[in-house]
């Protein structure tokens, strides 16, 4: 019902954006019908319907469209992503000047009619939701050209050291990688506003639950994630979630916020928590838990007790009548709000 309903404004927004852009090059509309072309559907993990998707220089964009469903909203939306996302300075004072609580990607750049600059905007197109982009050129940026044009990173704090971008300006995937590194943090904070963005990302969550102030559990935890994971990134999500927001999730599992920090994967079917915090900076311990979910172990020992090689001689092997609990970032059934996670009553 809801297809039907957008089809037509769809359309009309579509017709709206071509008298702005007749150049097919700049926006292309395009629909799929789910139901005949399911492969694409599982390609894109598109599970609610209608979905709409960005793709910029053939990738699909993270967020998906969530604004109004009318003409107007559908087409500033698109205006809005075809706006410059570089600010280029006239200064180098304002780049001194930048929100370090922000992370900050500068180009400086011989002139902006280049193969290196035309690569910089290609990335700050897909990636300026998650970086601010600067950008400085000619006389201006002089300074900081010494071996030429160049791209710098800078992190979130007064104090931390700038990163220099080391590799071809002109071959976009490098640029894209390096950038994305610096840009998605390996462990992103779940919240409410987000959670819903990052479930349609179709990974499992690797979380850890913390007290907000508990600042050192977190840096173990990121720690131990770079250290032990960093080769699973892009087979789960590694996150990090406020226990007294999230006490509905700690529920599930049977925890309160007096237990955290709780480190626990969410396949989206079911909550498996990982044994004891203390067990972290155990080498390969936490890498033990993200595979046992990927060979379908965890899954496993939670209907059937724990697997015969796992078991100590003489052990009985326990039979478990329970399921695991249930996942608390399920998706709910389609609607026209589409998902929303589980919360509390008094939150909802």
């Amino acid at each position: 019902r809801f297809s039907q309903m957008l089809h037509p404004i769809f359309e009309e927004a579509s017709n709206v954006i071509k008298e702005e852009y007749p150049d097919k090059n700049q926006v292309v509309f395009a629909r799929v019908d789910c139901d005949q072309h399911s492969d694409i559907a599982q390609r894109y993990r598109i599970s609610k319907y209608p979905t709409l998707k960005l793709f910029r220089n053939g990738m699909m964009m993270k967020r998906e469209y969530r604004g109004q469903r009318s003409v107007t909203a559908i087409a500033d939306y698109i205006r809005q992503q075809k706006s410059n996302p570089i600010r280029e300075v006239q200064d180098l004072e304002e780049i001194s000047s930048v929100d370090r609580s922000r992370r900050n990607i500068v180009g400086y750049f011989e002139q902006k009619d280049s193969d290196n600059y035309r690569t910089f905007e290609r990335v700050a197109n897909i990636l300026h939701d998650d970086c601010v982009f600067l950008s400085a050129f000619g006389a201006i940026s002089k300074a900081e050209r010494f071996s030429g044009d160049n791209i710098i990173y800078k992190p979130p704090g007064e104090n931390a050291p700038d990163m220099v971008y080391l590799g071809s300006l002109t071959n976009f995937d490098l640029v894209y990688a390096w950038t994305q590194d610096k840009c998605v943090p390996l462990v992103r904070e779940i919240t409410f506003e987000n959670g819903e963005e990052l479930t349609e990302e179709g990974l499992p969550f690797l979380i850890l639950f913390h007290m907000k102030d508990d600042l050192e559990s977190l840096e173990k935890f990121q720690q131990e994630v770079a250290r032990q994971l960093i080769g699973e990134k892009g087979t789960i999500n590694f996150l990090h979630a406020d226990c007294d927001k999230f006490r509905h999730p700690l529920l599930h599992i049977q925890k309160t916020p007096a237990d955290c920090p709780v480190i626990a994967i969410d396949s989206f079917r079911h909550m498996y928590v990982f044994p004891d915090f203390s067990d972290l900076s155990i080498p390969g311990k936490l890498k033990q838990f993200v595979l046992d979910l990927h060979s379908g172990k965890l899954h496993r020992e939670f209907h059937h007790g724990p697997d015969p090689t796992d078991v100590a001689p003489g052990q009985p092997i326990q039979d478990l009548a329970s399921s695991p609990p249930e996942s608390s970032f399920q998706k709910l059934a389609p609607s026209e709000h589409r998902y929303t996670l589980l919360r509390e009553k008094d939150e909802l």
